[in-house]
């Protein structure tokens, strides 16, 4: 098994890829088939909406796309799904370290980049093309490359903004309510890099009790100034309506909130958590021979390019990156506003999807009975 961006080869590599367009073309499906497709809504779900399901329904007439916002709770449903031989799901879309989780368990349909996904335009197989380590599992279609950082009221600090992962810890100089994700990895690594714990040792320090011990004690210092949020549309939400003053969330997401939306908010990006987001599909899919080419269309060079144009999440493949154009609407440039720009990737957390794979359970329990226990 891979570990997604042990290094930073893979985010060199995004910052120098090159080129060539993928035309699109029809494929020839059957009749009257309905897919069911699993994501996570919001701003997220309407990039895909237009860059691969309205393309794709209109080059295959016979073919309905339908919606479900359930990716929040996607393994735990697919696992029921599967167990109970009822499999309603065509395709869902997961983070690298569920998917592993996922094919591990035998919950998704294994495939082979080269003969399922697109080759490059210049005739790359897709195996080469999709950036290095983006294939964590046998079962895993890489889709973008995204970034989990903060947004944070630029109308509330307007002498003094929050610019340092210590910043959002930091209750006296910046206070009010926070916005954090509910779970336990990203939110360790910032509580241990806030406590001045250098980012490369922070995965060696969690393997310690100590270190985990020290991770918790961070974050104890604003839990009574957090609110957990589970779903992706929350924390934009959240700072719209002025209920924190910080939150994390999805770049995507604060993209929509401040370039789209006009909202008096700002992005931070130190130490970011970098990671990639794709598909599986369920294991037992009544329609597999469809889904493999709908992913054969919505993965290919162009339509990876095409989903920049609605959201700032940057695509997955090397060919897609020199494709990245305006915004669909405003005709702004997308590639300053993307987590892989370098003015934004200056400190960058290299998200390790093996190591959560590994202990996600243990660490979850962990979490749980923190968040239970009063201060």
């Amino acid at each position: 098994m891979k570990t997604l961006f042990r290094t930073g080869s893979a985010f060199s590599a995004i910052a120098a890829a090159g080129m060539l367009v993928l035309g699109a073309s029809a494929t020839t499906v059957s009749a009257d088939t309905t897919l069911t497709i699993v994501s996570w809504g919001g701003a997220y779900s309407n990039s895909q909406q237009k860059a691969y399901h309205d393309p794709y329904m209109k080059n295959n007439p016979g073919i309905k796309i339908v919606n479900d916002d359930s990716a929040s709770e996607g393994l735990a449903k697919l696992r029921a799904q599967v167990e109970a031989n009822n499999v309603t799901w065509d395709l869902v879309d997961m983070e690298a370290a569920q998917a592993v989780t996922a094919c591990d368990e035998g919950l998704a349909e294994t495939i082979d980049p080269d003969t399922d996904l697109a080759p490059a335009p210049d005739g790359t197989p897709a195996s080469k093309d999709f950036f290095e380590g983006f294939f964590v599992s046998d079962c895993y279609i890489p889709q973008i490359v995204y970034s989990t950082t903060f947004g944070f009221r630029s109308d509330v600090y307007k002498d003094k903004k929050p610019t340092t992962i210590a910043d959002v810890f930091d209750l006296k100089t910046f206070p009010g309510k926070r916005a954090l994700e509910k779970r336990p990895d990203g939110n360790l690594e910032w509580a241990l890099i806030a406590d001045g714990v250098d980012a490369k040792d922070v995965y060696n320090v969690l393997e310690t009790p100590e270190g985990v011990d020290r991770a918790f004690k961070k974050l104890d210092t604003i839990k009574d100034q957090v609110i957990w949020w589970t779903k992706g549309a929350q924390p934009p939400q959240l700072l719209a309506d002025g209920e924190v003053n910080i939150a994390s969330a999805y770049n995507g997401r604060l993209f929509s909130l401040i370039v789209e939306k006009k909202q008096p908010v700002e992005m931070m990006w130190d130490w970011q958590v970098f990671a990639i987001d794709g598909w599986v599909i369920p294991k037992g899919t009544k329609n597999k021979a469809e889904v493999l080419k709908y992913l054969r269309f919505a993965t290919d060079t162009q339509r990876l390019a095409d989903q920049s144009k609605y959201i700032s999440y940057g695509p997955a493949r090397k060919s897609s990156s020199a494709l990245v154009g305006k915004h669909f609407e405003l005709g702004i440039e997308m590639a300053p506003h993307m987590p892989t720009d370098p003015k934004n990737a200056k400190t960058t957390l290299l998200y390790n999807t093996e190591w959560w794979a590994d202990r996600r359970d243990s660490f979850n329990e962990r979490f749980n009975t923190w968040l239970a226990k009063a201060n």
